[in-house]
């Protein structure tokens, strides 16, 4: 069964730092990717890393946000730095694969001012 488990998250205050991490039970994913959503809003994209670590994201987030990956653990992380209250949300991890998307349970990042 494929599963995709996060982990990390808290309340932090502003400025503070959190690393978020999800697990995959399989090795089939290329694409590895961070959603955001926040009370009332839609889920938006953050963060994408390919298989060979190619990276893109948010404007948003640019400068402040590092994703990467562990292709040995199928593990892929949002290391995110300099957090604002703004950031408050549910993250979730994403993969795509044979025209499905796999979604983790996702994981509360709460930034204080």
């Amino acid at each position: 069964q494929v599963q995709l488990v996060e982990s990390g998250g808290g309340l932090v205050q502003a400025g503070g730092s959190l690393r978020l991490s999800c697990a995959a039970s399989v090795s089939i994913f290329s694409i590895r990717r961070w959603y955001r959503q926040a009370p009332g809003k839609q889920r938006v994209l953050v963060a994408t890393i390919t298989f060979g670590g190619t990276t893109t994201y948010a404007d948003s987030v640019k400068g402040r946000f590092t994703i990467s990956r562990d292709n040995a653990k199928n593990t892929v992380y949002l290391q995110m730095n300099s957090l604002k209250p703004e950031d408050t949300a549910v993250y979730y991890c994403n993969s795509p694969h044979l025209g499905r998307d796999y979604w983790g349970q996702g994981t509360q990042v709460t930034v204080s001012s």
